[in-house]
């Protein structure tokens, strides 16, 4: 269906409005979750109209499920584009953790997004077959990686990818999720690169830890 001519939009414009509202949308969904955030405020931020959020997206249900896919989309095409195959196995884990830590970091809506939907049950990620496709890439990306380096007694035989990629998610999805809490309670005054840096030197050091004889 056409949007009404008063609206009418010629197709670069109607794309550069589809991502603005996108934008809007991811903003919105991780200040105020599912429930708080509303369509016309998703249209005011991105400069439009209610009618061109439905006109897009159908309906605030379906764009919450496409912001979520898309994050964790994006999170997966990080982790992808390191090229992990070819560096050495140790290097190689290096390289993910500290990624990884800092792609949370630098993705905090990202992170608040996922933190809403667990607070929902999963109730959006499970109407979403994508989702577990998408995701796949993290397990076999980590399998790859410690296969290479048990075949060269780097690794111990014992580590499992899942439990590997909980060590390195949790430790970077509790860095950007307690953020505020931690810092309040225990950081008060802290320089904040300076923390950064830290807590992403501890992550590289307790993954080689538990994966390394």
């Amino acid at each position: 269906m056409a949007p009404p001519d008063s609206e009418h939009l010629d197709n670069n414009e109607s794309i550069s409005l589809k991502d603005k509202i996108f934008q809007s949308a991811i903003t919105l969904f991780a200040e105020y979750g599912l429930n708080g955030a509303r369509m016309e405020q998703i249209a005011e931020k991105a400069g439009t109209t209610k009618r061109m959020v439905v006109y897009h997206f159908k309906n605030k249900e379906n764009l919450y499920l496409l912001v979520l896919e898309h994050v964790y989309t994006q999170i997966r095409a990080s982790e992808k584009q390191l090229s992990l195959a070819g560096m050495p196995p140790v290097e190689a884990l290096v390289q993910l953790v500290e990624t990884t830590f800092d792609y949370h970091a630098d993705h905090p809506d990202y992170i608040r997004i996922i933190c809403m939907e667990n607070m929902q049950r999963g109730r959006f990620m499970q109407q979403s077959s994508y989702l577990r496709q998408v995701n796949r890439s993290a397990l076999e990306l980590l399998e790859d990686l410690l296969r290479r380096g048990k075949a060269k007694q780097l690794f111990n035989d014992t580590v499992d990818a899942r439990d590997l990629h909980r060590l390195i998610s949790s430790f970077s999805f509790h860095y950007v999720a307690n953020s505020y809490t931690f810092t309040l309670l225990f950081e008060e005054g802290a320089n904040e690169a300076a923390q950064r840096e830290h807590y992403r030197k501890m992550a590289v050091q307790v993954a080689l830890r538990y994966t390394c004889p």
